[in-house]
């Protein structure tokens, strides 16, 4: 049975390494960048990147613990915690959204 398959040089076999070791990191690094653009979006009243200014009435969200963050997204999309708007912005987002923000905010500092 002859091998129709081209001989591997050791530049290709490195170079197909190389690439796939790559491919988890740029998911990684998509994923991130993905959160850190829903993220975004909460700015305008939480601050950029989730610090709030000082004295505001709006708490900061950098540096919260992730489980505490989908804790409370949770209770405003499901109405158990009071709001006046947060409970309609939660309800935009899927659950897997509100876990990759939460990490997000959970890792700035």
């Amino acid at each position: 049975m002859k091998n129709n398959n081209p001989p591997r040089t050791a530049a290709a076999c490195l170079a197909a390494m190389a690439m796939l070791a790559m491919a988890p990191a740029s998911a990684a690094d998509a994923t991130t960048e993905q959160a850190r653009n829903w993220a975004a979006a909460c700015a305008a009243c939480h601050g950029p990147s989730g610090r709030a200014p000082a004295g505001s009435p709006v708490p900061g969200l950098a540096g919260r613990p992730q489980s505490y963050l989908i804790e409370q997204m949770q209770a405003f999309k499901t109405g158990k915690r009071e709001a006046t708007v947060m409970h309609q912005i939660a309800k935009g987002y899927t659950d897997e959204q509100i876990a990759a923000m939460a990490k997000w905010f959970a890792a700035v500092k």
